[in-house]
């Protein structure tokens, strides 16, 4: 498995600074690159809605989700320092691909859904500023791809000043902004004091929530840490821990401060004068001027929302190419992977300006965030096992506090998006005309969502509970007889590039001798695989014919006859073609530590290929 974005990994070295203010500074910035996903065009619409609607009553939501974002946060910022793996990356690590293609699809629309709303707030605030029709609008926000690769290609520092500079922009337009609403402070405090009005305040709350705890971002943190260079002794590891929380508190607080005055402006503004209904963004800048009595005001509100929407663009990208590569070791050109991004962004803000009208965008922008909601418990989740886990984290698993919290912020999320689900379901097939398709659509993909959730959920405590099996007092040793060994000499070995594959090969060549000739075999079993078989050339294929040479060179390297043959598709009917052709008298295989669900979902391609083969088959 590769490094996580290689070509800025360890990019910027923290080594060489000493005092505690100049190291500081050198670990200072991933963050900031986060925190703009928590101050994008999305987390605007959402603000709005909740101001107008219910004035400062659902300020404590923004104080709940930045005290939420910053513990993820620091817990995916602690994974990547420790274990120098993305959260993507330790999940393919960890579960079977049965379980990391569908987390990767989730990953993916969520990153779609965050890009959607930055296309329509780019798209708003060139509207705004130029006069641009939004169509247009949206169709030029595909050309910033190209902005991209130019500050990538010009090093990590340069991307964060470049980040740094647009948050500062945002920022300084919203204290312009609070001095022109003059907000009474008594009742802003008074929206510290938790309450839901009603459902539609819930629907809101579960949509602020998901814009600021953005699931995407939590791959995105524990992948940018890594672009720091460091000393990776036990003193060094805990000095870039407490350095990025501190540049977590620092970059969070500042989005904390844009998204209340985003709700405090609503409030002080629209909700004080009655107007209730202001959701949509170009509704609120066209009321700014006669209600705060500046020309100002609304073009200051247009460059922040051009600049939320530029920034929020570039770490979507970022986290889109990790999740990718992470989950299914699968790496493709930076523009290619930014077109694609984009494009499935843009294709749903076409069509709603299209079908239903530019007054639309408003829900679209906060029905994205709701889907980003949706998504969290899924990389929440597995988050917290990662962390909490002694064998992977050693000295630096998280204590009992902290990882009670953790549980505490991810039941939350995942009782309310539960609750939210079924009230929508509910709602949709009360009033539907079609209930029919409505059971046989979405009913079916809540349910396996659900099973999803719980299979991660409850994993690791499975695996743990079946790792120890005490032999019972009542053991009694068997006597036999043992029988002569039977000499093979020709055996094929099925690896899977697993911790498996040692304990695979030794007991081949155990069994077999050095006369004996040998065939190791890997399935590539990457969809592109599945129907290209071997003109496929991708990144994947590639590393895995390079892992199978090195096998090789090593086992003639001590006199073993070793031949490699790299399969292509379901490894079911992939191994028995190999073993048939190469006339092997043993196959020796990996049970590749299945347990419980796993046998479920994987156990069959040992039972298929015992079946297949009329040799013996050893299982280890």
């Amino acid at each position: 498995m590769g490094k996580s974005l290689e070509e800025v990994n360890a990019s910027v070295d923290t080594t060489q600074q000493t005092g505690f203010w100049r190291k500081l500074l050198s670990f200072m910035g991933p963050a900031y690159l986060v925190s703009v996903g928590y101050m994008d065009p999305g987390n605007w619409a959402t603000d709005l809605a909740g101001g107008s609607q219910f004035g400062y009553k659902l300020l404590w939501v923004l104080l709940m989700s930045n005290l939420m974002a910053l513990l993820l946060q620091s817990l995916s910022a602690r994974l990547g320092v420790v274990r120098g793996k993305d959260l993507a990356q330790a999940s393919r690590e960890t579960y079977p691909r049965a379980i990391n293609v569908p987390l990767y699809i989730l990953a993916e629309i969520a990153i779609a859904a965050c890009d959607l709303a930055e296309v329509l707030g780019m798209a708003i605030g060139l509207q705004l500023l130029f006069d641009i029709p939004l169509i247009w609008g949206v169709s030029i926000t595909v050309l910033d791809t190209f902005l991209l690769l130019f500050l990538i290609n010009q090093g990590m520092r340069k991307m964060e000043a470049f980040i740094l500079v647009l948050v500062s922009i945002i920022g300084g337009a919203f204290v312009l902004e609070m001095f022109f609403a003059k907000p009474g402070l008594n009742e802003v405090a008074s929206g510290l004091v938790p309450s839901i009005p009603n459902n539609e305040a819930l629907y809101i709350a579960i949509g602020i929530i998901g814009a600021t705890v953005m699931p995407h971002n939590l791959y995105l943190h524990s992948s940018l840490v890594q672009t720091r260079k460091f000393e990776r002794s036990v003193a060094g590891i805990r000095r870039a821990i407490k350095f990025n929380f501190i540049d977590s508190a620092v970059a969070l607080n500042l989005a904390f401060f844009v998204n209340a005055a985003i709700l405090i402006l609503a409030a002080a503004t629209f909700y004080k004068n009655g107007m209730h209904h202001v959701a949509e963004i170009k509704d609120a800048h066209k009321f700014l001027a006669p209600l705060l009595g500046s020309k100002w005001a609304p073009i200051l509100f247009a460059v922040a929302l051009i600049a939320a929407g530029q920034s929020s663009t570039l770490t979507g990208t970022l986290a889109g190419q990790i999740v990718m590569e992470g989950y299914l070791n699968f790496r493709i050109q930076p523009w290619l992977r930014r077109m694609i991004t984009r494009l499935l962004a843009v294709g749903p803000a076409l069509f709603v300006i299209i079908y239903f009208g530019e007054e639309y965008t408003g829900k679209l922008l906060v029905f994205s965030q709701v889907v980003l909601s949706m998504q969290l418990g899924f990389a929440i989740i597995p988050l917290i096992h990662f962390v909490s886990s002694k064998t992977r984290m050693g000295d630096f698993v998280i204590g009992k506090w902290l990882k009670v919290s953790a549980w505490l912020v991810a039941s939350t999320i995942v009782i309310l998006n539960i609750k939210l689900v079924y009230e929508e379901l509910s709602g949709w097939l009360a009033s539907s005309s079609y209930p029919t398709v409505i059971w046989l659509t979405a009913v079916p993909v809540a349910v396996a969502c659900l099973f999803l959730l719980l299979y991660i959920t409850f994993q690791p405590l499975v695996v743990k509970a079946l790792q120890h099996h005490p032999v019972g007092s009542h053991f009694q040793p068997v006597e036999y007889q043992p029988l002569a060994k039977p000499i093979y000499t020709r055996v094929a070995i099925a690896l899977d590039f697993s911790e498996v594959d040692k304990h695979v090969i030794n007991n081949a060549l155990a069994i077999g001798n050095q006369a004996a000739e040998y065939v190791i075999i890997h399935i590539v079993e990457t969809a592109g695989a599945l129907v290209m078989g071997p003109d496929i050339k991708d990144y994947e294929t590639s590393s895995d014919q390079l892992n199978l040479d090195r096998y090789a060179k090593d086992l003639r390297g001590k006199g073993y006859k070793v031949t490699v043959k790299l399969g292509y598709g379901n490894p079911k009917k992939c191994i028995p073609k190999i073993v048939k052709e190469f006339n092997a008298e043993l196959l020796v295989m990996g049970s590749h530590g299945h347990q419980l669900m796993k046998d479920l979902i994987l156990g069959t391609t040992i039972d298929s290929v015992r079946h297949s083969v009329k040799i013996p088959v050893l299982i280890v």
